[in-house]
């Protein structure tokens, strides 16, 4: 996964960055931007949030980038960014921030048959998971983002956690065994 970075971008991109050129930043930017949005709107569940968290991510990688040691691990260095700062972003607006979706069937739907009640049961689904991931801590929600969205290996997530590297897989185990439970119809 490191090597994406290198073969999209080049090692030489991320060292111009961190020098101070502005359009090796962009170019940059242009590359990761989406991901960390991805990553950030797991974690909080929340687009304005999201997008703020990596507004504020994207100010903290400009002015650190110097320090990243490996140019080729800056997809995660990013990404863990992103998902620290939409924990911290979502912490300060979690106090006043509740979601409720209203869903609406039409008539026609309820009397369409098996297909339609699939597609409901796939959309029900859907929020379940939705549910449950809110009701997880944000740290938790950004662990399961840097693994499944953002694709880092425990030894990866160890680093962007402060954790061992078992000590995510085995915290992953429990994420997931809490969702399988939640999400398990009995």
């Amino acid at each position: 996964m490191t090597t994406i970075v290198a073969r999209t971008l080049g090692t030489d991109v991320v060292e111009q960055a961190a020098a101070g050129d502005q359009a090796a930043f962009a170019r940059i930017v242009a590359a990761h931007h989406d991901d960390m949005v991805r990553i950030s709107y797991l974690v909080c569940g929340d687009v304005e949030v999201a997008h703020e968290a990596v507004a504020a991510a994207w100010a903290i990688a400009w002015r650190k980038l110097r320090t990243l040691r490996e140019p080729e691990r800056l997809r995660p260095w990013l990404t863990a960014i992103a998902a620290n700062e939409a924990r911290r972003v979502a912490g300060r607006k979690r106090e006043h921030r509740h979601h409720v979706v209203e869903l609406e069937m039409a008539a026609s739907e309820l009397d369409a048959g098996p297909g339609a009640l699939a597609r409901s049961q796939a959309g029900a689904d859907v929020l379940d998971l939705r549910d449950a991931l809110r009701k997880l801590e944000p740290s938790d929600r950004a662990l399961l983002a840097l693994r499944y969205v953002g694709g880092f290996n425990s030894t990866e997530l160890g680093l962007a956690t402060g954790m061992s590297a078992s000590g995510t897989r085995a915290r992953l185990a429990r994420l997931l065994a809490r969702l399988r439970s939640e999400l398990r119809d009995d």
